[in-house]
């Protein structure tokens, strides 16, 4: 697929020069559909993503198939993708799970931690510190194995039950992950709440405790439009690894108001703009999004996609 119309690239003093985008569609992304998706399409969708040049895909999930059925397939498919020369990240939600990753040889490990009580509960059946409890083992059996572990925190910013999340309370769970092992974690915005000054005032207060920029990603949510100006402001506080979804796929199915995460396509138009690079062939990314959407029977959510597949086919 041709790109036509690349942004003009504009660099910026205070931008980082290279991004690297954790990919998070074939897992967060494929695990709320309704319709099952077959083992060999979703590691056709990891191949086709290897092949745009994301260097980080996240594969699947280590998680009990009652809870996430779309994932259920996970010993299948892991095998089917694990050749491919990048970075492979699971979920695994407790020792089981990390006993069925390492089982295939899975060196990138994730948990799954809330920054709110509420949340934990609907997740995890746990209160927060009950659920860092049950990851304490997972990260230092991982870390033995000199498995990269990285921490996810979900109700970052906001929490559906809760409402706006105290700085200080994610910065304490924050701290947490970090002192239990985990090498890098991911500031979740599940509901997509966040706007530009609450991520910079989270990020500063991480810096004072001692959790630089430079140990954590983002992960926006695009529910109310903000996920590219969230991203934005993380950059300019020196965060380099954002976390995104091919077609803007996914949301959460234990927060019901998650739209879907930020589109890598909208993501990559943004940073080729800016002059970073990502290593990232935004036409094939798109034409491997357009072939999802096609197996999911709707269209693509995000906006680039749409856009460039609709010049595309005018040129045509």
């Amino acid at each position: 697929m041709t790109v036509p119309g690349l942004p003009m690239a504009v660099p910026s003093r205070d931008l980082p020069t290279r991004v690297r985008i954790h990919e998070v569609g074939a897992r967060d992304g494929l695990q709320n559909e309704k319709a099952t998706v077959p083992t060999e399409v979703k590691a056709e969708f990891v191949r086709r993503l290897a092949g745009a040049g994301l260097t980080t895909i996240e594969a699947t999930s280590f998680v009990h198939p009652k809870w996430v059925p779309q994932l259920a397939d996970a010993e299948a498919l892991f095998p089917m993708v694990a050749d491919l020369p990048v970075a492979l990240p699971v979920l695994v939600p407790n020792e089981r799970g990390l006993d069925r990753a390492l089982a295939l040889g899975a060196r990138r490990v994730a948990v799954f931690a809330s920054a709110t009580e509420s949340f934990a509960k609907a997740n995890l059946n746990r209160t927060v510190d009950e659920a860092l409890a049950m990851f304490e083992p997972v990260v230092s059996r991982a870390k033995a194995e000199s498995v990269h572990v990285r921490g996810y925190l979900s109700m970052c910013f906001g929490d559906p039950w809760e409402g706006a999340v105290p700085v200080p309370q994610v910065v304490k769970v924050c701290r947490a992950l970090l002192d239990m092992g985990c090498d890098e974690l991911s500031l979740g915005d599940t509901i997509g709440v966040a706007t530009p000054g609450h991520v910079v005032a989270l990020l500063a207060a991480l810096d004072e405790a001692g959790v630089p920029p430079t140990a954590l990603g983002v992960h926006f949510h695009d529910t109310y439009g903000q996920a590219l100006a969230n991203t934005l402001a993380a950059l300019q506080q020196g965060v380099t690894t954002v976390d995104a979804s091919a077609g803007g796929l996914g949301g959460c199915p234990y927060a019901k108001s998650a739209t879907g995460n930020l589109a890598t396509e909208d993501l990559v138009w943004m940073l080729r703009g800016l002059g970073i690079d990502t290593g990232i062939d935004l036409g094939r990314l798109v034409a491997t999004s357009t072939w999802m959407a096609a197996q999911l029977g709707r269209p693509s959510p995000s906006r680039t996609v749409r856009a460039l597949s609709h010049e595309d086919s005018e040129e045509h």
